[in-house]
């Protein structure tokens, strides 16, 4: 989808390159720099450790709960030991379900984040491209060189701190 966008917007910009000159901006830039965006990211990382530090504890839990079995197992019935390894492996399982299941919910937040500040952005840049009479804007990791007087990021960015101070994270 990205390839025939890039085909798409290259073709556009040959068929008119005498008619105007593309702009660029660095997305990547605005998303983690923009006030809206280091707020969810920090955000993001704060649930990240705040995750981690329950999963490291829970794990030291269960590597107690081993070396008790094991110092155990001499005077343990066999039945009753099979039986707690079980155990214990059944909660090592859950523990790495709840960690898959952690990781793909930050991950879920993270596109959510990233798709609202997306949608934000798209009525400024429409906006600011109105108000410049720019008829086409790229996203800088597609262009191999380009006037720097052409980046439009910083006063995208300018905009986008004006108007978007945060943005929910679900």
């Amino acid at each position: 989808m990205k390839k025939i966008i890039l085909i798409l917007s290259l073709t556009f910009l040959i068929t008119n390159l005498s008619a105007d000159t593309p702009h660029f901006i660095d997305f990547t830039k605005v998303l983690n720099e923009s006030s809206a965006g280091k707020k969810a990211q920090e955000s993001l990382k704060k649930k990240f450790k705040s995750e981690s530090e329950k999963f490291k504890k829970i794990e030291e839990d269960l590597k107690k709960e081993e070396t008790q079995l094991i110092s155990k197992k001499k005077i343990m019935k066999e039945e009753e030991f099979k039986k707690n390894i079980v155990d214990l492996r059944k909660k090592v399982q859950k523990l790495q379900k709840d960690k898959q299941k952690s990781i793909n919910q930050l991950a879920t937040s993270r596109a959510k984040a990233k798709k609202e500040l997306l949608n934000k952005l798209n009525p400024i840049m429409k906006k600011y491209m109105e108000d410049n009479k720019i008829r086409v804007v790229l996203d800088k990791k597609n262009i191999l060189l380009g006037d720097k007087t052409l980046e439009i990021t910083s006063q995208i960015m300018e905009i986008l701190n004006r108007e978007v101070k945060s943005i929910t994270i679900k």
